[in-house]
């Protein structure tokens, strides 16, 4: 085989199996950060009490080795818990895959917080600050250290290519927050109550620090029409969830997934159209 082709795929595999056992670990913030737990001790157990053994607790593959069951008490775990591992793995491969290493690096680092955020919202209707105010502060850091997420070619000034990425970033967290709060206030107005929590607002700015303005919008109006599609397909499900105990629809999920969508494989057509609007513009 070509020596080029079995280096793609070893570190192919790598970072597929390295996402999922981030993804493992994702599972745990996502289960016990709400509840005001330690995501560091104790070890993963399970509710009858039992540790769950190393054996046990292989990323995607021990849930369907154990048929989602506890190997001593028989509970049932979330078929959600695999599927977490597959997609962050799905995902870092495909970040892997569509930019230099550093900037992979950088996109793997957002969607690690992203991932918790959004299913913590789903569960319980809020945000943690430590992954919006949090991801924006990070996401600035990796803007000045790692401008080319932001498309900026390296030149002789370092220094120079930093502050261009925090300008970006600033940008986009500054446009993607007004976005999402003007459509928020609008909607207050519209509806006379609120419409979305300004927990959105604050994630948007960290998406918009790591995805630039562009990524932002896209984030706000294809995370709209994707959850929009969802919907749909989740109707039947929310009809009875509604009926039992009230059903009320979060945003950030939404907005966490364009962001995704955005990075694995929008990010090129919107720049492009972009740049025709602007050229369309300066043509008059």
């Amino acid at each position: 085989m070509d020596e080029v082709f079995l280096i793609n795929l070893y570190f192919n595999m790598l970072v597929f199996m390295i996402g999922a056992c981030i993804g493992s670990f994702l599972n745990v913030v996502i289960y016990r950060l709400p509840a005001g737990e330690s995501v560091v001790s104790p070890r993963s157990h399970c509710k009858c009490g039992k540790p769950i053994a190393i054996y046990d607790n292989i990323p995607i593959l021990s849930w369907f080795l154990l048929r989602g069951k506890c190997r001593h008490c028989g509970e049932y775990f979330s078929f959600r818990y695999p599927m977490v591992e597959l997609g962050t793995a799905l995902i870092f491969l495909g970040l892997w895959n569509v930019g230099t290493w550093q900037v992979a690096l950088v996109w793997m680092v957002f969607a690690g917080m992203m991932i918790p955020a959004a299913l913590i919202d789903l569960d319980t209707m809020e945000i943690p600050d430590r992954f919006s105010i949090g991801g924006f502060i990070i996401g600035m850091i990796f803007c000045m250290l790692v401008p080319a997420i932001h498309q900026i070619q390296p030149s002789e000034f370092l220094v120079l290519d930093g502050i261009k990425g925090v300008i970006a970033g600033l940008q986009g967290a500054f446009i993607g927050s007004g976005l999402i709060l003007w459509v928020a206030l609008v909607a207050e107005a519209i509806l006379k109550k609120e419409a979305m929590g300004f927990g959105d607002v604050k994630l948007m700015g960290a998406i918009g620090a790591f995805c630039g303005w562009q990524g932002a919008v896209f984030a706000f109006f294809g995370g709209a029409v994707i959850g929009c599609i969802l919907l749909v397909l989740c109707l039947p499900w929310m009809r009875k969830k509604e009926s039992e105990e009230g059903f009320r629809i979060p945003f950030g999920p939404s907005l966490v997934l364009g962001s995704i969508v955005y990075l694995l494989f929008a990010k090129p057509y919107v720049s492009l159209y972009f740049t025709d609007i602007q050229k369309t513009l300066e043509s008059f």
